[in-house]
């Protein structure tokens, strides 16, 4: 259960993005890179596990952003099968670079072309960064339960916001991890300005923000399915997972204990906090990207900050 944390709080860096990225931990996933042709404009890791290789946020040389969040209904069955979620981020991200197409007219696009159908419960929070802080501009956000190109919610057009979006409708507030990740993003923005911190201090702090960890423990005899709702309460999910020859209390051997650490496949086994990701964009359009990666490809942790990377770039259209 991810969660997206934008602010306009911080006067050097009109717009920050806090990202966490809770997947199952074997799943693989491309670390953040410029992508290939013909697409080269986008900054951002991607899924591998399907064909699509679908992205859940991206940032662009033209100063496109996009960051998507899965949700579903209580009461509602999954869609599975033919389109995956990444492809709805994908969409405005790979949008051919000297197209002029707003967020508005994306908007259109998306929800009259079907575009927002067929696939799982999302949000997508997307929009132009020279937009961010402007009165009726800022960000938008749009889901397959938007009714209309006109029902997008807008957040971020002005100082001093800060919101966050994880796996329910945007506005939610019977999360913790919303409402928490929403006051402690304020709290350390406001910290790190009264000590004068530099660019990369404020990261660290951000990351910090990124790492609480309140997930309420296990019960004994709890059953697995409740135990996955009390995902909403923390910001970062520890590595959690059925480990069946645990279960079975198996005696360590070398077959054993290669086993138990591998999944039977990319969705399922262990599922946790996979990547953690913080945005700066600064007053003049340059960029800052910082990716942490946790976990490897066989889901064993990575040692801290060896998993990092970091790209600037100037955005073209500022």
């Amino acid at each position: 259960m991810c969660i997206a944390i934008v602010t306009t709080e911080h006067p050097e860096y009109p717009f920050i993005l806090l990202n966490n990225r809770d997947e199952y931990l074997h799943r693989p996933t491309a670390e953040a890179t410029w992508w290939p042709e013909p697409d080269t404009q986008v900054l951002g890791g991607y899924d591998l596990h399907r064909p699509a290789h679908g992205t859940w946020l991206g940032v662009t040389l033209q100063g496109r952003i996009a960051v998507l969040t899965n949700y579903r209904e209580d009461d509602e069955q999954p869609v599975e099968g033919a389109r995956s979620r990444g492809l709805i981020p994908n969409a405005w991200l790979k949008s051919d670079p000297k197209s002029n197409e707003s967020p508005k007219q994306f908007a259109k696009r998306l929800v009259e072309e079907d575009g927002v159908k067929g696939v799982g419960g999302f949000s997508l929070c997307y929009g132009l960064a020279k937009d961010i802080g402007h009165a009726g501009k800022g960000l938008a956000i749009i889901s397959n339960r938007t009714p209309d190109a006109e029902g997008v919610i807008r957040l971020a057009d002005k100082p001093h916001e800060t919101h966050a979006l994880s796996n329910a409708a945007y506005g939610d507030r019977t999360w913790p991890k919303v409402v928490n990740g929403e006051k402690w993003t304020k709290a350390a923005i406001k910290e790190s300005l009264g000590k004068e911190e530099s660019r990369d201090q404020l990261v660290t702090r951000l990351l910090d923000v990124l790492s609480v960890d309140t997930m309420p423990r296990q019960k004994e005899n709890e059953d697995w399915d409740m135990y996955m709702n009390q995902l909403r309460h923390s910001i970062f999910i520890p590595a959690l997972g059925k480990d069946e020859l645990e279960e079975m209390k198996m005696p360590a051997h070398e077959v054993g204990d290669f086993v138990k650490h591998r999944a039977a496949d990319a969705t399922s086994g262990c599922y946790g906090t996979q990547k953690q990701i913080v945005v700066l964009v600064d007053k003049e359009g340059k960029v800052f990207y910082h990716e942490r990666t946790l976990y490897d490809r066989d889901a064993k942790p990575i040692e801290k900050g060896k998993g990092d990377r970091t790209f600037e770039f100037q955005i073209e259209e500022w």
